[in-house]
């Protein structure tokens, strides 16, 4: 996750287009949210405030019960998109996905480490190379604009981890492009985009590489950063979510609309390996708004105020991007003196579906 000033706002712009695939934006810098969430965590949570909303939430197995080791699961109605990159070449991933960021041919390989749960053959490996390349992604349009969606997908960062600058994204854009928009610093005006990432933050360093996973998101009544601009708020959950290392781990998280223009009911949602990690919904207890974000408590602060996503029923859930974005700006703020030349992850068994995923089943 990452808060950032002027130097992040070159991914608002188009991305170039080589070779029949356009390319990531320019890198954007880590700002102060590590000390805003630090000054926020360091507060005493009060005796009056907020309760935890009354959930339904499902946890372990779920629609991915219904078909042993993903075999299946793309033809279920409730399915929005799926990859497990066990079919073609790197070439035929655009057959697939709507853009393709994969700079000379470098950040993007398919591996033959893959989840035991799956019994796949692959994966793929995404790389960013210091002094060439950011990184690369894949996004997808979803089969439909949906209002309410669960992104499910495994992940395995190597034994030498480093930091990372963004990760995995859902959101909703009006009109539909078939490209990432990020528009970054700019707050959504409510008709027009919205959108949530999942990512390892490290605050500066103080936690070890990849860092703590979090919540970075947009939309329309979004806090304003001390510059005047508005780069994406900082969730956290109530308990730290450290990233693991040299393991498989499924990662699921959802968005649910606001039911209606006025209402701020949506919802913003994470589960690893199946266990629920955060639930940021209206009346959830948090701790103070710092400009750049907030954390959960489990008792006490004050009420969130719940997510308003959009002013328009128009604008639904419609896409998903599977993004592995590095700068050394974000390495430099996080302490990392003497970067690596190469910072890679794995991803697998990605699925979209309007209902809980949950992990792959034998």
């Amino acid at each position: 996750m990452a808060a950032s000033d002027g130097f992040e706002s070159t991914r608002s712009q188009a991305s170039a287009t080589v070779g029949g695939m356009r390319l990531g934006r320019a890198s954007s810098v880590c700002a102060a949210i590590a000390a805003a969430f630090a000054f926020a965590a360091a507060l005493p949570a009060q005796e009056s405030g907020g309760k935890k909303p009354a959930t339904a939430l499902p946890e372990g197995p779920g629609l991915a019960a219904k078909y042993p080791r993903d075999r299946g699961i793309e033809r279920d109605p409730d399915v929005l998109l799926t990859e497990n990159f066990e079919k073609g070449e790197i070439a035929d991933l655009g057959k697939r996905w709507s853009e393709v960021s994969n700079k000379e041919g470098r950040p993007l390989a398919f591996s033959d480490d893959a989840p035991t749960a799956t019994r796949g053959k692959r994966s793929i490996r995404m790389t960013a190379t210091l002094g060439k390349d950011h990184g690369g992604h894949l996004f997808g349009l979803l089969d439909r604009g949906v209002d309410e969606a669960y992104a499910r997908f495994l992940v395995k960062f190597p034994k030498d981890a480093g930091y990372v600058h963004h990760f995995v994204w859902l959101g909703g854009r009006n009109p539909v492009v078939r490209w990432p928009d990020p528009q970054a610093g700019v707050a959504p005006k409510g008709d027009d985009r919205f959108s949530a990432g999942i990512e390892p933050f490290g605050y500066d360093g103080r936690v070890p590489a990849p860092g703590l996973w979090n919540f970075y998101v947009y939309w329309r009544e979004m806090k304003v950063s001390a510059d005047g601009k508005s780069w994406g708020n900082g969730l956290r959950p109530i308990e730290d979510q450290a990233v693991p290392r040299d393991r498989w781990q499924c990662v699921e998280f959802r968005i649910k609309l606001n039911s209606d223009a006025e209402t701020s009911d949506g919802e913003l949602t994470m589960w690893l390996d199946g266990k629920l990690a955060a639930h940021f919904a209206k009346g959830a207890p948090r701790g103070p708004w710092t400009g750049m974000g907030f954390r959960l408590l489990e008792r006490g602060g004050d009420p969130f105020e719940g997510f308003r996503w959009r002013t328009s029923k128009d604008l639904k859930i419609s896409y998903f991007w599977l993004e592995h974005y590095v700068t050394p700006e974000c390495l430099r703020r996080n302490g990392v003196r003497e970067p690596p030349p190469e910072n890679s992850v794995l991803f697998d068994d990605v699925v979209v579906a309007t209902r809980y995923v949950g992990p792959p089943q034998e």
